[in-house]
């Protein structure tokens, strides 16, 4: 990972942790990221199974959450009881009183605008998760995980290409938070723009897709990084 100290986020209830060894604490972040992304391609799966009927549920998000935080927060798989502050953010997210009814919202933007791109879905609900901040802990990989389920239900299919949409961000956050503060200070106008997340994903969804193209033999300008056309030879 290439991130620095200066371009990550934090909120967390320290009394919430199970987990206060730094070594164990990242140990058992790892493994809760495998499985939260196993549990985001069997929604994927299910998805593309169910077709126009699927719909995305708050439970869904609830247990995502919960893959992430088990047996590191004792909150995990349920939303914050308190209010929360966003470190190296001036966002401010709403009262604990108010984050089931607006994730419920989420889930019905996203369900009544499943005919908009799937770029659009995945940006919307990767900023919106974060803008809610439902978590004491753990919102910044829900989002993620969640904006690539979506974007891989809404096209019909598991992606190909390495590194994935989420693990790009996690090399890089400082676009993403970039992209996060834009369609903060939007909505705060009583916009929503979400276009800079949306180029984000694309720029992103365009490395990956690359990259499985390379991986099959593909030919790739390095100076561009985009595909070159083929010579028509075996």
């Amino acid at each position: 990972m290439t991130s620095e100290l200066g371009e990550q986020r934090h909120s967390r209830a320290a009394d919430a942790e199970l987990i206060t060894d730094p070594i164990l604490k990242a140990e058992a972040e790892a493994q809760n990221g495998l499985r939260q992304y196993d549990l985001g391609l069997q929604i994927i799966h299910e998805a593309i199974d169910r077709g126009p009927a699927y719909k995305l549920r708050l439970s869904k998000i609830l247990a995502l959450q919960r893959e992430a935080l088990n047996g590191i927060s004792s909150y995990a798989g349920n939303f914050r009881p308190a209010s929360v502050a966003i470190e190296g953010s001036k966002h401010e997210p709403p009262g604990a009183h108010l984050v089931p009814e607006l994730v419920e919202g989420l889930c019905d933007y996203i369900n009544e605008n499943w005919d908009k791109t799937a770029l659009h879905l995945a940006a919307y609900a990767m900023w919106r998760l974060n803008w809610i901040h439902p978590f004491s802990d753990g919102n910044g990989r829900t989002s993620r995980i969640l904006s690539y389920i979506i974007l891989c239900a809404r096209v019909g299919a598991v992606l190909p290409g390495v590194p994935t949409i989420p693990d790009q961000i996690v090399d890089n956050r400082k676009p993403y938070f970039d992209a996060l503060d834009a369609a903060d200070d939007a909505w705060a106008e009583g916009r929503l723009d979400i276009s800079k997340m949306e180029s984000l994903l694309e720029s992103l969804l365009a490395r990956q897709l690359t990259s499985a193209f390379a991986q099959a033999g593909g030919r790739v300008d390095p100076t561009a990084g985009q595909p070159e056309p083929s010579s028509g030879t075996n």
